[in-house]
């Protein structure tokens, strides 16, 4: 009774000290980047379908792939500095802004009649790298207002209502589409509409977002540093911080050999399953379903029953069962178990984005969480572009097929070795004694890391 009276008054005393109505701030925050979300996918997702269709092409895969991420890669590197030095909400919002001004203008454009293949891949780089502000400021900005204790928790909630949108939208882009293709002989045109959609659901996002208050982080120490001097400090940052570095391998090994690869499913259910132009419109829509239904029900999961497991055992499990699940893919027999196991692969998902984004907001210090997972930006956009240079092409040569397999049977064996080498073991061990006596403040949390990596040491 003495523990339970003494757990009773340690968590009146957290409640107490959380900041004020920051769970309006988490929903108002969460709801507009979710309406905004929305409009960017209904794009993305008629974009690729475009693209898968028409050309039917790897190259065109690969080359979509380099528009949409490299930019974000450069970009990043600046918008981590910029979210630990500007107010995050209006990073948020101007680039927000700026992506749906550019979207808006290709529409018009379009609607001219001219419709070539360049625009598309110019305003995708745009929004690339509209995203390489946004990431690492929307990242930073929810451990901001969301008590240390709750992370797991709205990061999980975040992960099913994004999955829940990532559900309507492939249902919503396909029906769209496929209208306005119909009306106009599916040509490029057929894109406008959802273009003139996602204009207005940035607008949204953007007028809620500007209803909340948010301040800028201020640094630890008063000395004032300068732009370049707050790079160099990220950069020394995670070079020097074993369990980030480790953690950020594994984000790369994951995005080459599982994120891209993955991204030629569309055109293998339109080469190996054909059904006709109308039906493939279709199928590619069930497909991106099953995908969103999975990380819908991973997410719930995620947030429901394991948010006390270990997440490093999360991360490394997740990361082993992509591999499966990669072999899966290329050897399913027919569409409906292709389905499947897309379904699966929607499912995992969760268990390793959710953990390792709240193992970073944990370990990170707050002035420096920008950096930090604006770096993350750079290693997501750079190695599956990357990635996609290698299997884009190949699969215009070999079974795309033969490539899942090749990839799940890599990515057993590089995490394997992540896992198995004296550095990974001294990351698993820093960030599970992290956990253990952190209490959820990151600078305990960074000391606790430092101290096992130091101890680990041979």
């Amino acid at each position: 009774m003495a523990v339970a009276n003494g757990e009773y008054e340690a968590d009146a005393a957290a409640e107490a000290s959380d900041p004020p109505h920051w769970l309006r701030k988490v929903v108002l925050f969460l709801s507009g980047q979710t309406i905004s979300l929305l409009g960017s996918m209904l794009v993305q997702y008629a974009v690729f379908w475009y693209l898968t269709i028409e050309y039917r092409s790897g190259v065109y895969m690969m080359l979509a792939a380099l528009f949409g991420f490299l930019p974000q890669a450069v970009v990043s590197i600046f918008g981590g500095v910029w979210a630990d030095r500007h107010n995050r909400k209006y990073l948020i919002m101007g680039a927000d802004a700026a992506i749906a001004l550019s979207t808006l203008a290709l529409a018009l454009i379009m609607m001219t009649g001219y419709d070539a293949v360049w625009l598309l891949f110019a305003v995708m780089a745009v929004r690339s790298a509209g995203a390489g502000i946004q990431m690492p400021a929307v990242a930073a900005l929810l451990p901001q207002i969301t008590p240390t204790r709750n992370l797991i928790r709205v990061n999980g909630v975040n992960g099913s209502i994004q999955s829940a949108m990532a559900l309507l939208a492939p249902a919503a882009a396909g029906a769209i589409y496929a209208w306005s293709s119909a009306a106009t002989g599916g040509t490029a045109a057929s894109l406008i509409p959802i273009f003139f959609i996602d204009v207005a659901t940035a607008v949204i996002g953007i007028g809620i977002l500007a209803f909340i208050s948010v301040g800028t982080v201020r640094k630890a120490s008063d000395v004032q540093t300068g732009y370049f001097a707050d790079l160099v400090d990220g950069v020394r940052y995670v070079v020097h911080h074993a369990f980030v570095r480790w953690l950020l391998i594994v984000f790369a090994i994951i995005f080459v050999l599982t994120v891209a690869p993955s991204n030629l499913t569309p055109l293998m259910l339109v080469r190996s399953f054909p059904a006709g132009a109308e039906q493939d419109v279709v199928n590619l829509a069930v497909l991106e379903i099953a995908f969103s239904v999975g990380m819908m029900l991973g997410g719930i999961l995620v947030a429901s029953f394991f948010a006390k497991r270990s997440r490093i055992g999360l991360i490394v499990v997740s990361s082993l069962v992509f591999g499966v699940l990669s072999i899966g893919l290329g050897l399913a027999p027919n569409v409906w178990i292709f389905f499947g196991f897309m379904f699966l692969v929607g499912l995992a998902v969760p268990f390793f984005s959710t953990p390792s984004m709240t193992l970073l907001q944990e370990t990170v210090e707050p002035e420096r969480q920008g950096r930090v997972f604006g770096f993350m930006g750079i290693v997501m956009a750079v190695a599956m572009p990357l990635g996609m240079v290698v299997f884009g092409p190949l699969a215009d040569v070999l079974p795309i097929e033969l490539l899942l397999v090749a990839a799940g049977i890599l990515t057993f064996v590089v995490i394997g070795l992540a896992v198995w080498l004296p550095a990974g073991q001294r990351a698993i061990a820093a960030a599970r004694a992290a956990s253990q006596v952190s209490g959820g403040d990151p600078a305990v949390a960074a000391a606790a890391v430092e101290e096992a990596m130091h101890s680990k040491e041979p």
